[in-house]
């Protein structure tokens, strides 16, 4: 599932068709409003692997997190933090990436952290099949000394250190990697240790770790982690007091009001059509613009926002972040909902008549179906389905020149150009904005400016441009949302459907 990126986004779609799981007695507390001594995680989703190479960054956090250290890790803003990397430093042309190195922190096989393993995990992880997305203009990666390790770009990467942060740099014992092994165990340095009477795909059980060089960090003595796709079970075990905190939705929201529960939600996925064929090989219409514009115009965002997303978002035509770097309030009603504005571009772009769509279909995506079958009727565009399961979606989609997507957004501007612009990703096999001239040279200016204001101006008009190309037909953007038991909060990470550890930490 997640990665995800269909995340898939509000809703993790894949994880819509898994089986719920529930149940254990109440955490242990110590009483009142106070932190519990063990904290217990309603996740959306069971681990996809214990192997960081291979795992969704979605909603592992939580999992990996307790038993691995990266490198760097993220905060709520998504500027990247020192982990088992003390600090470092680019060269002045941003191509030599120095980093310094605890050399405090143990693996659970007995063996030391240091520069080498720091080597051989960087290496695994830019040839592994998901997580070499953080590590695409990595050319190599060198230890200087026992504490020190080099990161030699083939290019400047504004993306790397928070892709990294996201969950891209988990350290595993190298004898780990190199027997093959970590997909079926874990052998990290992290603050915890899977235990022994951990219930695979039920509840996942971690024991603290004595002396764990950043313990303070991980209060809590004992951390559960369960699968719970069933909303109304993480409810009712929110209630009953068997979890601390869950992944949320408008119903739990509404319960932490009665019961005096803790609510944090941050921004996490686009939702609307998205367009592969701007250039209308495959389907003539959509490479017109005013075609891809008349469709922006076409759907009421704000009410599918408050229909199917429970009014938990923003309602906005872009595809840059609500709340962070590159988005611009004032172009979220750019189109604002104007039926007889956009059957007047189609009329311009000589298809008043309409044409004729075929697009795919999978359960998860049924509750948008109807607004679609509405709106292209509306506009005399006839649309019919192929239908899929989900796990068969997500190979297929991306052969349709549209489809409905719920997409993760990230905080990092850059790396919202990589994964919805430039680079391949599951859902956008073949990048066609090198076709566009004008905006490809937006996207080489931004990321080619110096760091801060000048950047930042170059990412909001290409973002700008994008929205006035109407290269998606963007509905909204969806919150995640936590919920958590007095004692315990939540920082919210855009690009994780669900935070790591760090992230949930005791109430001051």
């Amino acid at each position: 599932m997640k990665r995800q990126t269909l995340a898939v986004t509000g809703l993790a779609t894949a994880a819509l068709l898994l089986t719920a799981c529930a149940g254990g007695a109440p955490a242990p507390t110590s009483g009142g409003d106070a932190a519990p001594t063990e904290l217990r995680i309603g996740n959306f989703i069971d681990l996809t692997s214990w192997d960081p190479a291979i795992a969704d960054i979605g909603f592992n956090a939580p999992y990996l997190s307790a038993v691995y250290d990266p490198l760097v890790a993220i905060d709520g803003t998504g500027e990247p933090q020192p982990a088992l990397a003390t600090d470092w430093e680019y060269s002045d042309d941003f191509t030599l990436l120095t980093m310094n190195l605890r050399s405090d922190a143990t693996f659970s096989d007995g063996a030391a952290f240091d520069a080498e393993a720091a080597v051989a995990n960087l290496e695994y992880l830019r040839a592994g099949t998901i997580s070499r997305e953080a590590y695409l203009n990595v050319d190599r990666v060198t230890a200087v000394d026992e504490d020190t390790i080099e990161i030699h770009l083939t290019a400047r990467d504004d993306r790397l250190l928070y892709f990294m942060g996201l969950g891209r740099s988990y350290m595993a014992a190298p004898e780990a990697i190199a027997a093959g092994t970590l997909a079926e165990a874990p052998v990290g340095s992290g603050p915890y240790l899977l235990s022994a009477d951990t219930v695979p795909g039920s509840e996942y059980r971690f024991e603290k770790v004595a002396d764990h060089w950043a313990g303070a960090q991980f209060p809590f003595g004992r951390v559960s982690v369960l699968p719970m796709q069933d909303p109304t079970a993480r409810n009712n075990a929110l209630e009953a007091g068997q979890i601390d905190v869950s992944y949320g939705d408008a119903t739990t929201i509404a319960m932490a009001e009665d019961n005096g529960w803790n609510v944090a939600a941050q921004t996490a996925s686009w939702v609307g059509l998205r367009i592969n064929d701007h250039t209308g090989s495959v389907l003539e219409p959509l490479g017109d613009v005013r075609v891809r514009q008349a469709l922006n115009y076409a759907f009421d965002g704000q009410a599918l926002l408050d229909s199917v997303g429970e009014g938990q978002g923003t309602a906005t035509n872009q595809l840059f972040a609500a709340g962070f770097p590159g988005n611009d309030p004032k172009l979220d009603d750019r189109y604002a909902h104007d039926i007889d504005r956009a059957k007047a571009l189609l009329a311009e772009a000589g298809y008043g008549d309409g044409f004729a769509v075929t697009l795919p279909m999978a359960p998860p995506f049924q509750p948008w179906q109807p607004a679609v079958e509405q709106v292209f009727g509306d506009l005399g565009i006839t649309v019919s389905w192929d239908e899929f399961q989900y796990a068969d979606y997500q190979s297929n989609a991306p052969n349709y020149p549209m489809f409905i997507a719920v997409l993760a957004v990230d905080s990092n501007p850059a790396a919202t150009i990589a994964r919805q612009l430039t680079v391949p990703q599951w859902y956008m096999p073949s990048p066609d904005i090198a076709e566009f001239p004008k905006l490809q040279a937006q996207v080489d200016a931004a990321l080619a400016a110096a760091p801060g204001v000048e950047q930042d101006a170059e990412i909001r008009t290409l973002n700008e441009l994008v929205t006035e190309d109407a290269w998606h037909v963007v509905w909204y953007q969806s919150d995640n949302i936590y919920v958590s038991v007095p004692g315990v909060t939540v920082e919210p990470v855009t690009g994780m459907m669900f935070p790591a550890l760090r992230q949930i930490q005791p109430e001051s």
